[in-house]
């Protein structure tokens, strides 16, 4: 099936579900797809549904078991061009069996959008998914049956397919949507300023459901950035108001129990605060006590937890979503100019805090993720991680931040395939960065790593020096990309030469 051309990107994911509903397989089969809150989910499945004309069907919050199933049944009777009193009273397990019926015959794809919110008073679900399942298998039941179900509460959604869980081993698919990169974004809002739109990304991420919420234009360069901010994460009327938001994003999961402890953690790792232990002396709590609220964040996606390549025991914690980020760092600690209408005030103070906390480790994480996809010209050498790191100096006495770093593991040896730094500076970069790069390699190579055919790499917001891009032109490994660079706007400055 040909993807809709509204449907931006998603080539992957649209493969994927593709290839499940034309799968060969006459009996059912099962997908289950999840993602953050405003990621595209419904978006994508909705135009999936519609293609294979399938029966999309969406869940609501808080809405009781009779409301739901009638509903259901509603939704069922509008696909089949019957009188919805006909099943009006019908169970989940006649109303599945009969929705599975039906789009077996005309396109085999039944969606079931937000399944934790039924879950919630319908526990039983999985269940009987399962059961109609077996019964395929059996031989029983109709033909050529697709079921995809979908939803935004990580917690209830990544456990569905786990442990004893019902439909542990039954789904096919277990597809995770993840907020647009860059370039997608800059396209997905119509920004034609790379610089406007990395601080756009800054603040709200990738995901493109923020798009429609906000009610002024999308910034068009970076002196309009300023007034956006202010008209959006700081105005306390708009929908995108960073604290409205902070508070939906940090509610969305019926798991979640909103203890201040689980808050606390959040903003201590919103903070800066990036393993158990840094966390645990800001709350004045032991390490241990914080290990199961920690995996429960975790779970439910509010956190990101990783370890350090080169240190297994250093745990790396970070916020998932750029707009809990913004609102702990920026709108908190302005909170009562915000709250009195002062945000273009609040925004001048909280631009230092903006640029160096915010848009510095995001414009890192930017040219991870852009290297991510660029492995294959981009590097001479091994590349299965790429992440973060630190190396202490020959005498342990100094510990060098790496921001960008690509490494196969081996043991307990690394092959470093890239070193690399990413700065978000209004200076260009120079020979000192080179330097200070052949120091890290040789660290490394300290520490028993290989960087024999390690590309060293730059990464600049606002550009290089004349004599940086010469030497490195000259050396052949090194690598200079620049902000037009990661929104594939035109190549790298600088490409290392092979071998």
């Amino acid at each position: 099936m040909q993807k809709p051309q509204r449907v931006l990107a998603r080539e992957m994911e649209w493969s994927a579900l593709t290839s499940f509903l034309e799968h060969p397989d006459r009996r059912l089969r099962l997908a289950v797809v999840s993602g953050r809150r405003r990621v595209g989910k419904s978006y994508l499945l909705r135009a999936l549904a519609e293609t294979a004309h399938g029966l999309y069907v969406t869940a609501v919050v808080e809405e009781g078991v009779v409301l739901a199933r009638r509903r259901f049944a509603t939704e069922i009777a509008r696909y089949a061009g019957i009188d919805p009193r006909l099943m009006a009273d019908a169970d989940w397990e006649t109303l599945l069996t009969t929705a599975i019926e039906l789009t077996a015959g005309r396109g085999g794809l039944l969606v079931i959008d937000e399944l934790p919110y039924w879950m919630a008073h319908s526990p039983e679900l999985p269940g009987l998914l399962r059961l109609l399942d077996d019964r395929s298998q059996a031989g029983e039941g109709p033909e050529g049956g697709r079921v995809i179900v979908c939803g935004s509460a990580l917690s209830v959604m990544n456990e569905l397919l786990s442990g004893t869980k019902a439909l542990r081993g039954r789904a096919a698919v277990d597809l995770r949507l993840h907020p647009f990169n860059l370039s997608t974004m800059a396209r997905h809002w119509g920004i034609g300023d790379p610089h406007a739109a990395l601080r756009v990304h800054a603040v709200y991420g990738g995901s493109p459901g923020y798009r429609n919420l906000a009610n002024v234009p999308p910034p068009q360069s970076l002196a309009e950035v300023d007034d956006w901010v202010v008209a959006t994460a700081l105005d306390s009327s708009q929908a995108l108001f960073s604290e409205s938001e902070s508070e939906y994003l940090l509610r969305e999961d019926p798991r979640f129990t909103g203890s201040s402890l689980h808050y606390a953690i959040i903003n201590a790792v919103a903070g800066g605060a990036t393993s158990p232990s840094k966390i645990g002396g800001l709350l004045e709590l032991s390490r241990t006590s914080l290990t199961r609220p920690i995996e429960a964040l975790v779970t439910a996606g509010y956190l990101r937890y990783d370890s350090d390549p080169l240190w297994e025991r250093r745990p790396v914690i970070s916020v998932v979503d750029p707009i809990v980020r913004f609102h702990n760092l920026i709108t908190v600690p302005q909170r009562d100019l915000v709250e009195t209408g002062q945000g273009a005030e609040a925004w001048r103070r909280a631009r230092p805090t903006f640029d160096s906390r915010i848009l510095g480790p995001h414009f890192e994480e930017c040219a991870r993720g852009w290297l991510r996809g660029q492995t294959a010209t981009a590097l001479r050498g091994a590349a299965g991680q790429i992440t973060s790191t630190v190396v202490n100096d020959g005498k342990g006495r100094a510990r060098h931040e790496i921001d960008v770093i690509a490494l196969d593991k081996r043991g307990g040896r690394a092959v470093v395939g890239l070193v690399g730094e990413a700065k978000a500076t209004i200076t260009k970069r120079g020979m000192a960065d080179l330097d200070r790069l052949d120091m890290l390699a040789g660290l490394l190579s300290q520490h028993g790593h290989d960087t024999s055919a390690a590309t060293l790499a730059i990464f600049s917001l606002t550009g290089f020096h004349r004599d940086l891009i010469e030497a490195a032109r000259a050396r052949g490994d090194v690598l200079l990309a620049d902000l037009e660079t990661l929104f594939g706007i035109r190549e790298p400055v600088v490409t290392p030469r092979e071998g």
